[in-house]
């Protein structure tokens, strides 16, 4: 055992200097570091159409922002694009997001496990758009740290959110009242932005206070009102051929 040892010893000894790890010239990563092997979005999101650049454009110049567009126009994940860059460039101090718990069309009854079991289904749309920004290890961080936020409507009354960015997704399915409470969270620093499509509430016939609120606001300065259409749809083109005669 003795006499095998010495020889490779000796081996790699005489080998020395010249062995190499292979692709040490090429290689860019260390498998070591964790950081480096989590995927990162550092490009940001370039708008697909006019009025996506008009959307952009008032999110960042005005503290609330109602966004009125058919599916696929990409309300959420323009506003939640621009949630995490602005969290990133420490220009709020987290984000808020909050969507109503409204079934569409067909009621499932009592869902289980604890209260944020039960309402994962219908926040999962946002969780989405957030994982495919962030990444499920950075999301999970900022999730942990309260930096980011995910809550129903029913649970925003009585807050004051400063140095917050808010999106509320699926607007058209809250009421008049519970868009005016909403609107009304809106604190110091912060940013607001109302995302819906007036066309496709799920609540009964003339109970969405979306349409209205957003007619009654578009006068008032210091709010935008952008309103995209069919030709903004970024899914697949059938998307928009469906909504032109449905």
């Amino acid at each position: 055992m003795t006499k095998r040892a010495t020889r490779t010893k000796s081996q790699a000894d005489a080998h020395d200097g010249k062995i190499r790890t292979l692709f040490q010239d090429t290689a860019s990563w260390d498998p070591v570091e964790e950081d480096d092997r989590e995927q990162r979005y550092v490009r940001k999101v370039r708008p697909q159409s006019d009025n996506q650049r008009l959307l952009i454009e008032a999110i960042q110049s005005h503290n609330l922002t109602l966004a009125l567009g058919p599916a696929g126009t990409g309300k959420t994940y323009l506003a939640i694009a621009q949630a995490v860059e602005a969290l990133e460039a420490g220009n709020v101090n987290r984000i808020v997001l909050s969507r109503p718990a409204v079934e569409a069309g067909e009621s499932l009854g009592y869902l289980p496990g604890d209260m944020h079991e039960k309402l994962a289904p219908y926040l999962q749309p946002l969780y989405d758009a957030l994982n495919e920004r962030l990444g499920a290890k950075r999301l999970k961080a900022y999730l942990a740290n309260g930096s980011i936020e995910i809550a129903p409507v029913a649970f925003m009354r009585g807050r004051t959110l400063n140095g917050a960015f808010v999106v509320i997704d699926e607007a058209q399915n809250c009421t008049y009242a519970q868009i005016k409470m909403l609107l009304t969270r809106l604190g110091w620093h912060s940013t607001m932005v109302l995302t819906g499509d007036p066309d496709q509430s799920d609540l009964l016939e003339g109970l969405s206070g979306l349409a209205s609120i957003a007619v009654k606001l578009e006068v008032v300065p210091g709010i935008a009102v952008v309103r995209l259409s069919d030709r903004d749809i970024v899914r697949h083109p059938l998307v928009a051929s469906m909504l032109g005669v449905l």
